[in-house]
């Protein structure tokens, strides 16, 4: 899956460095200079995570972060605060305000893209490249194949969505809404009840291999993805 980052920052040449950088490493940029046109993207659809600058016209960075955590909506979506301030208790009210991480500028574009690649394996690791392996299956998001005790098994790109995220959480239980949420986006509107369709069809395909018990479903509250 490709992650989308939102970058809130308002001076252009800055804004069109991070763009470009993020696409570079394969993920989405959707761009916004303050924190009304950040809400804006918000309220449209989450993003996997958001470069937020420190210093915006109007609220602050910071008045922002607090805000995204105080919303239930929001209040996981992984914050990484961009700044010039340097003082430790600058970083200190930045992390304190809800960010996951914080670099300062001028920063080196590597080190930030690795910073968002381990801020993502950390708090969204379904939107890693990295290989996942569990229960005798073994899930390659780059090359978009999985292999179940050695043999590749076809999914179609919604199971292979639900198993990636079932595979980065597992033993929790999910419910059908939370589900949508995670796998298809809190923007798109279906029925609670197609979770089961792509469940049994996920089940199916793992059947052959007799890996489908993986799948639980867990009376009254969802579902979850179990070795044990």
């Amino acid at each position: 899956m490709t992650a989308n980052i939102l970058v809130v920052e308002d001076e252009p040449a800055i804004q069109e460095l991070l763009a470009f950088n993020i696409k570079q490493c394969g993920y989405r940029a959707i761009e916004a200079f303050d924190a009304d046109g950040a809400w804006e993207h918000i309220n449209h659809a989450l993003p996997d995570l958001i470069l937020l600058d420190w210093m915006l016209p109007g609220s602050s960075g910071v008045e922002l972060a607090r805000r995204l955590r105080a919303d239930q909506r929001t209040h996981n979506i992984p914050i990484i605060m961009l700044t010039a301030r340097t003082d430790e208790h600058d970083k200190i009210l930045g992390l304190e305000s809800g960010a996951d991480d914080y670099i300062t500028k001028p920063f080196s574009p590597r080190e930030l893209m690795a910073r968002i690649r381990a801020v993502l394996r950390r708090r969204a690791p379904q939107m890693s490249d990295e290989i996942v392996a569990a229960g005798g299956l073994e899930l390659s998001p780059a090359m978009h194949r999985i292999s179940a005790n050695g043999a590749i098994i076809d999914l179609g790109p919604t199971e292979f969505r639900l198993l990636h995220f079932f595979m980065t959480h597992p033993e929790r239980v999910y419910s059908r809404s939370q589900l949508l949420d995670q796998v298809w986006g809190d923007h798109v509107f279906v029925e609670e009840r197609t979770v089961d369709v792509h469940i049994r069809r996920l089940r199916q395909a793992l059947e052959s291999s007799n890996l489908d018990r993986l799948v639980q479903t867990v009376r009254g509250s969802g579902y979850r993805f179990s070795c044990n």
